[in-house]
């Protein structure tokens, strides 16, 4: 739709309290019906009257407060936005400084083009100025006057004009000889004394002048500079022409003659490396509508695709839309190193950088008390997003990392040298690796529930780790980073799918708040590939290219697509860019930052220094046998090694006895302390069946006292339940 100039009176920048309401009304009853009472006292209605909706304004203290507090919020920023950063003021004028001088340059280029136009234009404009000339001198514009005198044969009026006539003539005649006679005194004074630069600059400008006296309306002297997307202003009227192009019925009438217009509650403005546009859309029309037409927004803008962003103001109304417009594409646009590139270490407990949205800004993700999903098309940056988050992870030295990338081609290998855990490919060995690492994870959410809950209320005000308790080695509640890349791979198998299914889906709903988390990478997000129970509850969200909603709403949330987040509407060429919902308040568009296979090397090799320093490397990151899945029965060794004498036994003991007899299984619960021990048997024993409580028994020395223990029928008894 095109945007006529009875449709510009419509456009304008004000707040709604400028705009006049409108007057309505209601009847409460009939008008034949005769008024029966009061029906409302509270809101002052009575049956059978005209009422007015907007009732008149009452002033009070609440009221003045009120509308004082309106405006405040209203008031336009003291410092402009571009202002209060360096790098967006650097950008802003780096962008007018290369607007204007394109322009220059452009019409600078043209100079001879634009002098040889003003020569042979300039026979026209002496012409022209010779007839005005002529045309002055002898009155000609009170000819018509005077001929309608003689047709009407008005004699006195005749007589009256032609005298007026000859004065004028008689004294413009004087003023020409005058000017002449002294042009040709200044002409010879010029011609003799004159420099000739002079002389040329004399003739330059008489010929311009004629030259721009002969232009022909239709032919402007200076050629139109076609100023490249990368410079070209955003203005009000190519919103409106783009919104208008979109087929939304509702902003079509708006536009429209009898349309109430679109407003723009504030001015466009330079945002960075691009324009920002706030736009107040039509009663009735949501941003929403907007952003699934992002395609011929962008046509209608004149814009290439990825330079058009629409996205909504969570803290407005849902007709509020903010047009971002880059100056050039996402995926083309040069991307700011990442932060910890060289330099630094982290904390998981804040936030880590990650990468960088449409505007260039940088986009930091807090995972601690958080799950990650990331999901896409093969070859779309899944794997390279979550090798960030990685890599930013190994940069903290109390992070434990536990890394299963199941595509096999070696992606994160970079981290096996930091890794308590490590295995790749689709292999089943690398599958009963993976499930038996969530095993032991799974035994630690009850284990560190039991620490955290033992602990003095001070030290755990909001019953979860905090920075310093995960610094505490002798808590163990150290970050526990669980990665899969490629995790449909081990929820769909048929032999390892349903036991990794419930220990995942435990971790996710617990391990947050117990300093675990979990970061699954998937390309087939469908419900036999990654269980329901899983996918809800991650609460931050990564989506890059995706075919279809359901893969989208599979991934970002149930309704995600039909509010205008969509993954499917990047193209071929939008690798590492997704959707993020759970990083901000909104859903916002990001772009991981680009680590190759070398940086990464280096940045791991930087992460096992902090490491070693720290004294932290574990697990297979120090030559450990890596997890396997168990191959023995737990109810049948503990009955094994313990008699059918001793009716209660302490959990500590048990352990004790348990990596004695089958080392390669149980050794590593023989390093905890004495409590972690007992927590890990609980925890498992628990998963069989078997309660555990104080009980009571005696130790080596003979002296008895209470610990946590169990029955030792309530084992035989779990065995044999199982068994039938």
């Amino acid at each position: 739709m095109t945007v006529t100039d009875e449709t510009r009176d419509n456009v304008v920048v004000a707040s709604p309290e400028e705009i006049a309401p409108v007057d309505r009304a209601y009847t409460c009853a009939p008008a034949s019906e005769e008024p029966t009472g009061e029906v409302d006292s509270q809101n002052e209605v009575l049956e059978g009257r005209v009422v007015p909706v907007d009732q008149p304004h009452e002033s009070g203290p609440v009221d003045v407060l009120a509308e004082l507090a309106a405006r405040r919020q209203e008031r336009a920023p003291l410092v402009p936005v571009w202002l209060r950063s360096r790098a967006d003021a650097v950008q802003v004028l780096a962008w007018q400084a290369e607007h204007t001088g394109y322009v220059l340059a452009y019409h600078a280029l043209r100079l001879p083009k634009y002098a040889a136009k003003l020569l042979a234009r300039t026979p026209a404009g002496a012409w022209r100025v010779l007839v005005e000339l002529v045309s002055w001198l002898f009155d000609l514009e009170g000819r018509p006057v005077r001929r309608a005198a003689v047709s009407k044969e008005e004699s006195a009026e005749y007589l009256a004009l032609s005298r007026q006539r000859d004065n004028r003539v008689r004294a413009r005649l004087w003023t020409l000889l005058i000017g002449a006679v002294t042009l040709t005194l200044v002409s010879i004074f010029v011609a003799v004394a004159a420099p000739a630069w002079a002389q040329w600059a004399i003739v330059g400008v008489l010929v311009a002048a004629a030259g721009l006296i002969g232009t022909p309306a239709d032919q402007p002297l200076l050629d139109r500079a076609v100023v490249p997307s990368r410079v070209r202003k955003l203005t009000s009227d190519q919103v409106l022409d783009a919104l208008g192009s979109l087929g939304i019925s509702a902003i079509n009438q708006a536009l429209g003659k009898k349309g109430r217009g679109i407003t723009f509650p504030a001015p466009i403005m330079r945002d960075g490396p691009g324009w920002r546009a706030e736009v107040d859309l039509p009663l009735g029309v949501t941003v929403a509508e907007v952003l699934d037409k992002r395609d011929k927004l962008a046509s209608g803008l004149r814009r290439a695709l990825g330079c058009v962003w629409p996205e909504p103001v969570s803290e407005e109304h849902p007709g509020r839309l903010v047009l971002w417009v880059g100056d050039q594409e996402m995926r083309k646009a040069r991307q700011p190193a990442w932060p910890l590139l060289k330099s630094g270490q982290v904390s998981l407990f804040d936030p880590i950088p990650y990468g960088n949205d449409q505007r260039g800004r940088p986009v930091s993700i807090l995972l601690m008390f958080a799950n990650v999903l990331i999901g896409s098309m093969p070859r779309y940056g899944k794997t390279f997003a979550l090798r960030v988050l990685l890599l930013a992870c190994a940069l903290d030295p109390l992070a434990e990392l536990r890394l299963f990338e199941l595509k096999g081609t070696g992606d994160l290998s970079a981290l096996e040298k930091v890794a308590h855990h490590y295995a790749k490919g689709a292999t089943d060995s690398a599958k009963a690796a993976c499930v038996a690492s969530l095993a032991e994870v799974y035994a630690e959410l009850d284990r560190r529930a039991e620490v955290i809950d033992g602990l003095p209320r001070y030290q755990a005000p909001e019953f979860k780790v905090t920075p310093d308790l995960a610094a505490r080695k002798d808590l163990g509640l150290h970050p526990m980073v669980v990665a899969i890349d490629e995790c449909q791979e081990l929820f769909a198998d048929d032999e390892y799918g349903e036991e990794a299914a419930k220990y995942a889906t435990a971790i996710i709903k617990r391990g947050p708040a117990l300093g675990i988390i979990l970061i699954l990478a998937t390309q087939r997000p469908d419900k036999d590939s990654l269980p329901k129970a899983i996918s809800a509850n991650a609460g931050i969200r990564i989506c890059l290219r995706v075919m279809g909603w359901q893969e989208n709403d599979m991934i970002l949330g149930t309704g995600m697509h039909q509010a205008g987040v969509k993954a499917t509407m990047f193209t071929l060429n939008d690798r590492g860019i997704s959707w993020a919902v759970g990083i901000a308040e909104d859903p916002i568009i990001v772009r991981s930052a680009y680590l190759d296979g070398p940086t990464s090397e280096l940045i791991a090799e930087r992460a096992h220094q902090l490491r070693q320093a720290a004294g932290t490397l574990s697990g297979q990151a120090i030559g450990q046998e890596p997890a396997r899945r168990a191959s023995y029965d737990l109810l049948a060794d503990i009955l094994t090694v313990t008699t059918a004498k001793e009716e209660k036994v302490w959990n500590s003991t048990v352990v004790d006895r348990l990596a004695e007899f089958r080392p390669d299984a149980y050794s590593q619960w023989a390093d905890l302390e004495d409590d972690a021990k007992t927590a890990t048997l609980t925890a498992r024993l628990k998963e069989c069946g078997v309660r555990t409580d104080d009980t009571w028994s005696r130790d080596s020395s003979g002296k008895g006292r209470n610990r946590k223990g169990f029955h030792r029928a309530d084992v035989a008894g779990a065995l044999r339940k199982r068994k039938i």
